[in-house]
């Protein structure tokens, strides 16, 4: 089972890629310091979240999903559960559950970090999500979930023109 200590294990291993994300996962082992339960979703005031950018092998083709929540397209992932074993797991949990493809190559360690307000369980509340890569065969098709209001395949040269500041920095990310 998953635990706070595990996912601060993580993230302080992780080698973040800029200042940026170096000053934001100081912030999210803060919040477990503060918060015990910062890992569920019963934290009111915010949790950690996994999710993953899921490309095709060649990563010229990102999946993303049009949020049923917030309304945009955005990568795949979510809450994570008690019987999740660690946070990749979590993320790879999510993929699967809103998308239906298998086999899927998770990286072992996070690409970003991205800390965002988000309403949750009828209130507004924070997501410390933690971003994983997911690679899945190319031509793989995804089945849609009653988590999304639409899954759709995009060029990374055709992005919808609204899509959100932080998903573009995660499909960077999945480049360098």
């Amino acid at each position: 089972m998953i635990t706070t200590d595990h996912v601060s294990q993580v993230l302080g291993q992780w080698h973040a890629p800029d200042a940026g994300q170096a000053d934001l996962r100081e912030a999210y082992l803060h919040f477990l310091t503060e918060h015990s339960d910062g890992i569920w979703r019963s934290c009111a005031i915010g949790h950690v979240t996994a999710s993953a950018l899921v490309m095709n092998q060649a990563r010229d083709q990102v999946l993303l999903t049009l949020h049923p929540k917030v309304g945009r397209w955005l990568q795949l992932g979510g809450h994570i559960e008690s019987t999740d074993p660690d946070l990749q797991q979590a993320a790879r949990r999510e993929v699967v559950e809103e998308c239906g493809i298998e086999p899927i190559w998770m990286s072992q360690e996070p690409l970003r970090l991205d800390r965002h307000p988000v309403p949750c369980a009828g209130r507004m509340s924070e997501h410390l999500d933690v971003q994983y890569l997911a690679l899945v065969p190319g031509g793989a098709q995804p089945v849609l979930s009653d988590e999304s209001l639409d899954l759709a395949w995009f060029a990374i040269g055709d992005l919808p023109p609204d899509l959100d500041g932080s998903v573009r920095a995660l499909i960077t990310s999945s480049h360098t």
